[in-house]
């Protein structure tokens, strides 16, 4: 079988096209993820920034750098050694937010501005933590931090950086510190529970005091009213018992005849050292005396 040259030729040429043609289509077709941006430049001179989608460029004379990442980006940059403003070396570990706004500026105003960041974090604290002594470092930490974003977002902005937030993950003093410290707070710590202790007992003290002062009250005003609920029975008895008497009309023999009934219940008492005999009595006495000695005389005589 005899192949014709020509034929063969065009064959190659029309092969040859269809790859340019491919070619061509590939190398003008870019297509932009989501939260990424793409620096275009034609003939090395910047040209434009694509957004995401499908984007169309002149094959040949338009070349794309490489992606940018638009999306907040999050970097932990290794302790740095900084020194306080009472001379203690502290290492400081530091976390940034960052975010890219400008796809041009961090392509061409920076070379590495991951590298850019670091350092002028690193610079930036040791101004900041150098301004403080060692107690202030440590319990300053979002006056720190938000001095950081400060003059962190001013320097970058430049970049087409925005600097979100700063955080320190870790303020470490020398160990020497560290120990002292730990000696302090446990002193701190067995102060608060010896005043605790003291502030129960005091507590304690005080609720039984209190107690004990209700229940004399109670108990002194439980006598009373039973002292007074007993003189009240008492004089309604007395009350009575004369309304009885008196209702009888009794003579004086009577009388006396009651009173020396008497007198042995009043010398009961191991207090009843004094008697107080009344009038009425010694009247009743003489007049059973002299009954008994009228009676005496008259059978005497007889």
């Amino acid at each position: 079988m005899l192949f014709d040259p020509g034929q063969l030729f065009i064959t190659a040429l029309l092969i040859v096209v269809a790859i340019f043609v491919v070619v061509v289509i590939l190398r003008a077709i870019r297509i932009v993820p989501q939260a990424y941006a793409g620096v275009v430049e034609r003939l090395g001179r910047y040209h434009k920034t694509l957004q995401p989608g499908l984007n169309i460029l002149v094959p040949f004379i338009d070349r794309m750098r490489p992606l940018v990442d638009m999306r907040e980006q999050v970097v932990s940059f290794p302790p740095q050694p900084v020194i306080t403003e009472d001379n203690l070396v502290v290492s400081i570990d530091t976390v940034i937010y960052f975010q890219v706004t400008d796809a041009r500026a961090a392509t061409y105003e920076i070379a590495n501005y991951l590298a850019g960041v670091e350092q002028l974090t690193v610079t930036t604290l040791r101004n900041v933590v150098g301004g403080l002594n060692l107690e202030e470092a440590l319990t300053s930490r979002d006056n720190i931090n938000g001095q950081l974003r400060v003059v962190l977002d001013e320097a970058t902005g430049k970049w087409g950086l925005r600097v979100n937030r700063v955080e320190l993950k870790a303020i470490d003093p020398p160990i020497s510190i560290q120990d002292s410290m730990e000696k302090q707070m446990r002193a701190e710590r067995d102060r608060r529970a010896v005043i605790l202790t003291a502030e129960g007992t005091k507590q304690s003290q005080i609720l039984e005091a209190e107690g004990a002062r209700q229940s004399a009250i109670l108990k002194a005003e439980g006598d009373a009213k039973a002292q007074v609920l007993r003189a009240e029975a008492e004089a309604e008895a007395i009350k009575t018992v004369f309304a009885a008497i008196h209702a009888g009309n009794p003579d004086p023999q009577l009388l006396a005849y009651e009173y020396l009934q008497t007198l042995p219940k009043l010398a009961e008492g191991e207090s009843n050292k004094m008697w107080i005999i009344p009038s009425e009595l010694t009247e009743a006495l003489k007049g059973i005396g002299n009954g008994f000695l009228g009676g005496g005389g008259t059978s005497q005589q007889k």
